[in-house]
């Protein structure tokens, strides 16, 4: 434990937290605010002709627009899954961990934070990575998407190999 003046401690786990979920927040709120500042809504600029745009896409459901209908009751259950999950991670991250899955549980935190705070003032968050390929095209994402996707398979992969472990 780190001890602060005053006699306060901050545990390791929280320490990862910080490090690594305030980095994605704010990677996240920056990008989009970018694309609402220098893209008008609905534009493409190709970046990688046949794979890969910058769009301004507002998205009102969840990743990969899961959900993209159903109004107010659909902002409201997607802020209260949010607010339910990072609760769900705080109590997590109280019992012991192990490093790798301590980051990926700030990673699923920070980019959780990240939409909810678009969808809290806007009702909606801003995707704007548009990749694409063979007439295969993925729904647009953004940041706090990657993050929460990242985070997601390094806590499934940590899973198997700790019952792996635990097989022998």
């Amino acid at each position: 434990m780190l001890a602060l003046r005053g006699g306060v401690e901050i545990n390791y786990p929280v320490k990862i937290l910080a490090a690594t979920a305030a980095p994605v927040i704010i990677a996240d709120l920056v990008t989009k605010e970018l694309v609402m500042r220098l893209m008008t809504y609905g534009q493409s600029i190709p970046v990688v002709p046949g794979l890969f745009n910058l769009v301004y896409y507002k998205n009102p459901g969840a990743a990969f627009s899961v959900f993209a209908s159903g109004g107010v009751l659909r902002t409201l259950f997607l802020i209260g899954s949010s607010v339910v999950a990072l609760i769900a991670i705080a109590v997590l991250l109280r019992r012991p961990t192990g490093r790798w899955m301590t980051i990926a549980l700030s990673l699923i935190a920070g980019g959780a934070t990240g939409n909810l705070i678009d969808r809290v003032r806007f009702g909606w968050v801003v995707d704007f990575l548009d990749f694409y390929a063979s007439g295969y095209h993925w729904p647009a994402f953004n940041a706090a998407d990657s993050a929460i996707t990242v985070g997601v398979g390094m806590a499934i992969v940590n899973y198997y190999i700790a019952e792996r472990k635990k097989q022998g």
